[in-house]
């Protein structure tokens, strides 16, 4: 399993847009955006999710944050407010918490106070290079290979694109990036979605912090939730590394579903689960057919880059 890497948290890193429904310049993010985050230190983990107008919900993850320690026992979530250096959260089962600036102190009753930092993980495949075999679906040059499909004024791929190939069994490399919308709940929360075949979702969404529910960031969408909510905070730069086995045919009949393993920022989420249907709202009805790859729009401004494909028998 593949690890993320951790680098210095900074503003500057991010693009600096903006975009209906949704901001995409951490600098309109405001005290919000600058709170939010992952906090982490020693045997713990803590993510903190803005929720708008200066309220905030902590939680804590035991052992380290999810893919780098968290032991996957209950979480604890404190519910805070924003002051001027940070934020303060309410005790909650001997637990409370005081974030000042880029630090996070995190009490425990019977216990010795633990400082957490505040850190910015990156995806282990973020980046990755499209091997010689690759089919480039988008390198930021050109939108020709979706339609419908456009390209913002940064020369990203915006939601609502199908491309012009379509595909039979491959491997999918995705970069994805959702807004940061601090007054959205659910399915209003940076949501688009990844349609293998246009046949099967991997939903993408704003899920940071949550439970990792089949309808969340990560999850096969009506079919199965992920192993681990992987979703990092909004704004940041995602992966998906996905392999798909389409589904067999035989004299019109399905005789094998289709499967699918998927690495959510280089950690595996999905180990070749089997697909025994199509997922809702998907474009495509299952067939013996070759599918495209669909980047739903469902009116967040998700946007793309970096995507290449790798047929497979």
């Amino acid at each position: 399993m593949k690890k993320l890497i951790i680098f210095a948290f900074t503003l500057a890193a991010l693009p600096a847009l903006a975009a209906p429904g949704g901001i995409l310049d951490p600098k309109e993010g405001g005290h919000d955006f600058k709170v939010q985050g992952e906090y982490a230190g020693d045997r713990a983990g803590v993510q903190v999710i803005a929720l708008g107008d200066g309220k905030f919900r902590a939680v804590i993850h035991k052992g380290g944050l999810p893919g780098a320690g968290w032991d996957k026992s209950d979480k604890v979530q404190l519910d805070g407010e924003a002051t001027k250096g940070g934020a303060n959260f309410a005790e909650v089962k001997g637990f409370s918490a005081v974030i000042d600036g880029e630090a996070l102190s995190l009490k425990v009753a019977g216990a010795d106070q633990r400082t957490l930092k505040k850190i910015t993980r990156k995806s282990s495949t973020l980046g990755a290079k499209a091997p010689k075999s690759a089919v480039v679906l988008f390198d930021g040059t050109s939108a020709d290979e979706f339609k419908p499909g456009k390209m913002s004024e940064d020369n990203l791929l915006m939601q609502g694109a199908n491309s012009v190939k379509r595909f039979q069994s491959h491997k999918l490399h995705v970069e994805f990036r959702t807004p940061f919308q601090p007054k959205a709940r659910g399915q209003g929360r940076g949501n688009s979605g990844c349609y293998l075949q246009a046949r099967y979702e991997v939903q993408m969404l704003d899920s940071f912090g949550l439970t990792g529910h089949h309808n969340e960031c990560g999850g096969i969408y009506s079919i199965k939730p992920p192993d681990v909510n992987m979703a990092l905070p909004p704004l940041s730069w995602q992966t998906y590394d996905i392999e798909f086995t389409a589904a067999k045919f035989k004299l019109g009949k399905k005789v094998a579903n289709a499967r699918v393993t998927v690495l959510h920022n280089g950690v595996k989420i999905h180990d070749n689960v089997e697909l025994p249907k199509r997922t809702t709202a998907s474009p495509l009805p299952e067939g013996p057919e070759p599918g495209f790859l669909h980047l739903q729009n469902h009116g967040n401004p998700v946007r793309y880059r970096n995507i290449w494909v790798v047929p497979t028998k």
